[in-house]
């Protein structure tokens, strides 16, 4: 559509506009900037790549479970004693890099990540 759209005359784009607004409910100026933008051939897609993988969500479900579940706000500040810790008695093992990204997860991230063990444990 966005072909026909650049190929039309005046009249024509003005119908063609108004089926699309009419169909999209998109403002009409913003109609007009999709409909000539240029089209992005064989352009990859950027996917941004996971930065806390799996190794990460369950090394802090381990610590979330050993300090009692406390939130994630609580459990920040408590990760790098737990970790030693459990790292000290064999509890836990982890790979330099998914132990840099478990001490330095947001309150926030930790919050998110044991999202769904949180409502399973419920």
């Amino acid at each position: 559509m966005p072909g026909r759209y650049r190929a039309a005359g005046r009249d024509e784009k003005q119908r063609i506009l108004d089926e699309f607004t009419q169909v999209t409910g998109f403002h009409r100026k913003h109609a007009i900037r999709v409909l000539t933008q240029k089209a992005k051939v064989g352009a990859a897609t950027r996917l941004r790549s996971r930065l806390y993988v799996e190794a990460v969500l369950q090394a802090l479900t381990i610590l979330w479970e050993a300090a009692d579940r406390i939130c994630g706000k609580r459990l920040k500040p408590a990760i790098p004693a737990l970790l030693e810790a459990m790292e000290r008695h064999g509890y836990l093992a982890l790979v330099p890099e998914v132990r840099e990204r478990v001490l330095t997860a947001s309150a926030a991230t930790i919050d998110r990540l044991l999202a769904p063990a949180r409502d399973a444990g419920r």
